[in-house]
């Protein structure tokens, strides 16, 4: 509370000396290298105050760090470990012509989340195709919250950001939430949070980030053939394969006058087949799908193509034949 209270008797007289002086930051002869001070919370900071004219003296007012007034022509701000979050430090000088004048120095302290962390908001287990459910990333002990920014990654793909506007210069806990509405493709994705804290230009490079744990979502589905029919010519080597994607893992049912038992395998040999319509059925516990086979009989081609065959060797004999009784005739000429 002593604490607290010394703290505004400090603010108020800068407040007051500022007012005093009257002087604006353009016209004082001061140049402050850096500008503006970027320190992460129990870090070390620098800040070199210089002047290029005759003065009685220049010095740092500052709750941490001041420096006596001086007749050198730079001084300067050195905190080694800075953990002041309101630290508002200026340099001043008596110029010869002139009034006392000051330059402020703003002061920006960052600390990196203590976590980050993702999850599901009321909801648990697996997720359904087509419905929305709400994802929460939670920051914990940020700050300055006004430079966060909490970027959402579906696998390596970025697909939002969420920024904030709270001037807060001491941490604080923050939640950013994204809408999602997941389908069959989504199934085994990663999503994730980062939290990244851009400090601008005087700020670390690159912007320091936490990231969060993978949230890994699963999607139950229903089963979707890729098409509705399909034939196929009889032989010893043809299978119909029924096997379609769906989670839950799907359950198969054939369906066939041709079939004299039941079937739950998701392909038939050709031992079970004959000629006609076989239709499956594909079930879980999001849906149904189905598809029909139709097996067609290669009888009738095998017929013709026995038939032409025939044709074939026969022409083939007589034309044998006839060179033969032509080279065997004793009339023929050589």
């Amino acid at each position: 509370m002593l604490q607290y209270f010394f703290g505004l008797v400090y603010l108020s007289a800068v407040l007051l000396y500022v007012a005093l002086t009257g002087t604006h930051a353009a016209e004082c002869p001061l140049q402050l290298n850096p500008q503006r001070a970027v320190v992460r919370y129990n870090g070390s900071v620098s800040v070199n105050c210089s002047t290029s004219v005759q003065h009685d003296g220049i010095g740092w007012e500052a709750s941490e760090g001041a420096v006596p007034m001086s007749r050198d022509n730079l001084i300067t701000w050195r905190v080694s470990n800075l953990r002041e979050w309101d630290i508002e430090p200026f340099c001043y000088i008596n110029p010869k012509d002139g009034d006392q004048c000051s330059l402020y120095l703003p002061v920006t302290i960052y600390k990196t989340p203590d976590s980050v962390s993702i999850s599901t908001v009321n909801h648990i287990g697996p997720m359904k195709e087509r419905n929305q459910y709400e994802l929460q990333c939670d920051v914990l002990n940020v700050a300055p919250v006004q430079y966060l920014t909490v970027k959402w990654y579906k696998g390596q793909t970025l697909v939002d950001q969420t920024n904030f506007t709270v001037t807060i210069k001491t941490p604080v806990n923050k939640t950013a939430t994204l809408m999602i509405r997941p389908d069959r493709s989504d199934d085994g994705v990663q999503y994730r949070c980062e939290a990244e804290l851009k400090l601008g230009e005087e700020g670390p490079r690159p912007p320091p980030k936490v990231t969060s744990k993978p949230l890994s979502v699963e999607v139950y589905y229903k089963p979707k053939h890729s098409s509705s029919t399909e034939t196929i010519n009889l032989s010893s080597e043809v299978t119909l394969n029924c096997t379609v994607k769906a989670n839950p893992a799907p359950t198969y049912t054939w369906d066939s006058e041709h079939l004299k038992e039941k079937i739950t395998s998701s392909v038939l040999p050709s031992s079970k087949l004959s000629p006609g319509n076989y239709t499956c059925i594909t079930t879980n516990s999001q849906g149904s799908d189905s598809k029909v086979f139709i097996v067609r009989s290669t009888g009738r081609t095998t017929f013709w193509a026995i038939v032409i065959t025939g044709v074939a060797v026969a022409v083939l004999l007589i034309i044998g034949y006839g060179i033969y009784k032509c080279k065997s005739s004793p009339n023929s000429v050589i």
